[in-house]
């Protein structure tokens, strides 16, 4: 199995772990989820639209100013950001089968599978930018605050660390044609190294290294562009700090629901940490180890822990039913619109 099958196995065994030990707790928050107030629970249908909408904007942004999809609503921009998340959830693929999606869409609406990318990919490194700079400003409100440890400390370096590195390399390998060529070739070396080692040697060569570079190419050619021209990034920034903060809101709103209001700056920092879980785990959304994560942090951060139990599960299982059910019911009118096969 892969490195990443046995850090989800050993997540989840570290669970089951907690929840045996941790049983009290548990029943203690089972309690509390009886007493959710169903008036603050509801601001979260009008706040998760803010969510999806700003999402939506990010990558639309980018490409109505590139002249591209002058005919999408503002209702088919939000459509897409939510059928994208819904994608995510159901696929345990870290992200790489809304990547894939979303591509395919936007190619219906005559945009290039190199500006589809690098739409998506601005939307990526955009929302961890934003992020990371929400991130200091909420543990900068933590030390004034006198609430802050070596944990959260930690953590936020951590995470800084794979944000920054992360967005290094990739504008590293687009920045130059030279390194699009050879990492093109590696990377269309190891994609059909994996297809034979999967298929028992009955498939080789299923990725074709020209097009593979093709499609890096027109990642370049975007990315001088927006080099050159700073201003694109303008409103797909504005959005993208919009859209971390409404995330984070949607938690906030889930314990407050509970009667337990946690301030905004702890929230950021386990959404970024939970967050990461869907990059790393083979489950779909990262279910099990984005909760155990979340409430592992909120418990080291100081909140107690039926709290942190009951808040994190309310929020992730009220989200979840609307991220699914209307997902669900736009993504297949939209795969009978264009086509039944969306890969």
């Amino acid at each position: 199995m892969s490195f990443r099958s046995w850090l989800t196995i050993g997540t989840l065994v570290l669970l089951g772990t907690v929840v045996y030990f941790g049983w009290p707790e548990i029943s203690q928050a089972w309690r509390l989820l009886g007493s959710v107030n169903g008036w603050i629970l509801a601001l979260l249908i009008p706040v998760q639209l803010l969510s999806y909408y700003a999402v939506g904007n990010i990558i639309f942004s980018y490409l109505r100013s590139k002249g591209n999809i002058k005919d999408v609503s503002r209702w088919s921009m939000a459509r897409m950001a939510l059928e994208l998340n819904f994608v995510n959830h159901i696929l345990p693929s870290g992200g790489a089968a809304g990547f894939s999606y979303l591509g395919w869409l936007l190619g219906r609406h005559g945009v290039s599978g190199g500006r589809a990318a690098m739409a998506q990919i601005i939307r990526y490194t955009l929302m961890f930018v934003t992020f990371i700079g929400l991130l200091f400003v909420s543990v900068l409100a933590l030390i004034l605050d006198n609430n802050v440890n070596r944990i959260t400390i930690l953590t936020c370096v951590v995470l800084a660390l794979l944000v920054v590195g992360g967005t290094i390399f990739v504008i590293y390998i687009i920045g130059s044609a030279t390194r699009i060529k050879k990492f093109s070739k590696v990377l269309s070396n190891t994609a059909d190294w994996l297809v034979s080692f999967v298929t028992f040697g009955k498939k080789h060569h299923v990725v074709k290294h020209q097009k593979v570079e093709d499609f890096f190419n027109e990642l370049h050619v975007d990315y001088v562009e927006i080099r050159n021209d700073k201003k694109v990034l303008k409103q797909p920034l504005i959005w993208a700090i919009i859209a971390n903060i409404a995330d984070v809101l949607l938690l906030s709103i889930a314990f407050g629901a509970l009667g337990s209001w946690i301030s905004l700056a702890t929230l950021f920092i386990a959404f970024g940490v939970s967050g990461l879980s869907g990059f790393i785990s083979v489950t779909p959304g990262g279910t099990g180890l984005y909760e155990a994560i979340m409430i592992a942090f909120l418990a080291s951060a100081g909140v107690p822990a039926d709290i942190a139990i009951a808040g994190t599960l309310l929020a992730r299982v009220a989200l979840l039913s609307g991220t699914v059910i209307f997902g669900y019911i736009f993504y297949q009118l939209t795969i009978l619109k264009y086509g039944k096969n969306p890969a």
